[in-house]
């Protein structure tokens, strides 16, 4: 008996194959859930694959795979060769009866058939998301060729070109410094460059989906947990050209400014948790208090009926986005001048010339310095803070120099109150 025992043991599939092909089955059953329901109006016969066939397929592929360990892959080769025939000759048969048939379905049967390969192979966590992915892909059928009536060139090509500045451009730059004091990083430049630009781009769809005054809140919002004075320059931009938006985009850059001192206190507390509190008691409500006068900014602009949309102009300005990357260049190249010219004691005046173009930069160095001992506490909280205070001072100056007076006044009403606010906060826990 216990020798039959033994046996059987051996001859029991262990656990984990078993798993291995669960999932290649699961992943058939869920395409070709999605299939079906797709071809659900066909008659019975009248489909190349169905729900039960997507599941033998996947299944199929997971066998293949564990019998290629030990027959060699030339098995999931033939089996792919066959799966292929059969799919060919029923959309041969099915094409003949209705013309204009996509291969959308044949195409998923045979990734189907290459998932159940890869779950078989053990990758199941790799198999089941791009399963899921695929599954979602086909679902949304009817909303990606809406997309596609609705879409103009100009979007089309906007979308291709920040593809290219990105992807492309970004993998061949030099993530090193160069010039004096290794200032000057290219791809740390040019990847400001494509989030300023992607601002504009986010913030173009945001108005066309949402509408002009959710979308322009949406894109301030997002904007500043990437960059605030970008999102100043670009929305000043857009209220030097659209007069009757002016009220919504000072909101908006309320609401970026109100994400982005919230976001300056985050950083330094991850940093440096010590900072948390005096950090805290200026900045968290400069920032309620920023985000609450930019929303009664909004609601006094009578956002709902105003009237909006693209107006015609290009989803990606490239050119605005290079200008403000070069200003940015030269800001990175004046901070370090300063910081190994003037040392410890040119850290406030490094703080004050980092506040007009980044905060970030200046709000982690400190704080790393406090968590290493080599900056006091008190000194780290008024620069990180005066770094704010010119950040925020320099927004209607610079929307001032763009979009004129009045755009610049309605923009300082919640920064003014932020200052106020935050400074009486800062002064209580001094």
């Amino acid at each position: 008996d216990q020798l039959n025992a033994g046996a059987m043991a051996n001859l029991a599939p262990p656990a984990d194959l078993l798993l291995d092909l669960a999932v290649a089955l699961g992943i058939g059953l869920l395409i070709g859930l999605e299939r079906g329901w797709e071809s659900r109006a066909d008659q019975e016969g009248g489909r190349v694959a169905g729900w039960r066939t997507f599941g033998i397929i996947g299944l199929l592929g997971g066998v293949l795979a564990v019998a290629a360990e030990s027959q060699g892959v030339i098995v999931a080769a033939v089996g792919l060769g066959c799966v292929a025939l059969f799919l060919a000759l029923g959309y041969q048969r099915s094409a003949a009866d209705r013309e204009g048939r996509g291969i959308t379905t044949e195409m998923s049967a045979l990734v189907t058939f290459g998932l159940g390969v890869l779950a078989g192979r053990g990758e199941l966590a790799l198999s089941a998301s791009t399963a899921i992915v695929m599954a979602v892909l086909l679902g949304i059928k009817p909303e990606m060729h809406g997309l596609l009536l609705r879409l103009e060139r100009r979007e089309l090509l906007a979308t291709l070109r920040l593809l290219l500045i990105s992807v492309v451009a970004l993998s061949v730059l030099p993530d090193e410094g160069f010039g004096p004091w290794g200032a000057i990083n290219p791809y740390r430049i040019w990847r400001l460059v494509v989030m300023i630009a992607a601002i504009g781009y986010v913030g173009y769809f945001a108005m066309r989906i949402i509408g002009p005054s959710g979308g322009l809140v949406a894109t301030g919002l997002l904007g500043g947990l990437v960059s605030s004075t970008a999102t100043t320059l670009d929305f000043a931009r857009q209220g030097a050209g659209q007069p009757a938006q002016r009220r919504i985009l000072a909101a908006a850059i309320g609401m970026s400014s109100a994400v982005m001192m919230a976001r300056m206190c985050l950083l330094a507390a991850i940093v440096a948790p010590s900072l948390s509190v005096p950090l805290g008691a200026a900045l968290l409500p400069a920032a309620m208090t920023c985000a609450a006068v930019a929303a009664l900014l909004l609601v006094r602009s009578g956002a709902g009926a105003a009237p909006g949309g693209s107006g015609g102009r290009d989803p990606l300005d490239i050119r605005g986005a290079v200008v403000m990357g070069a200003v940015f260049a030269v800001a990175a190249f004046l901070v370090q001048a300063v910081q190994h010219l003037a040392g410890t004691a040119g850290l406030y005046p490094l703080a004050f010339l980092s506040g007009f173009f980044d905060v970030d930069a200046i709000t982690l160095s400190l704080a790393g310095g406090v968590a290493g001992g080599g900056v006091e506490a008190p000194v780290a909280v008024a620069a990180i803070l005066i770094a704010g205070l010119v950040n925020t001072v320099m927004k209607p100056g610079l929307v001032l120099s763009i979009a004129g007076a009045a755009m610049a006044a309605m923009t300082a009403l919640p920064l003014v109150a932020a200052l106020a606010v935050g400074a009486t906060g800062w002064l209580l826990v001094r």
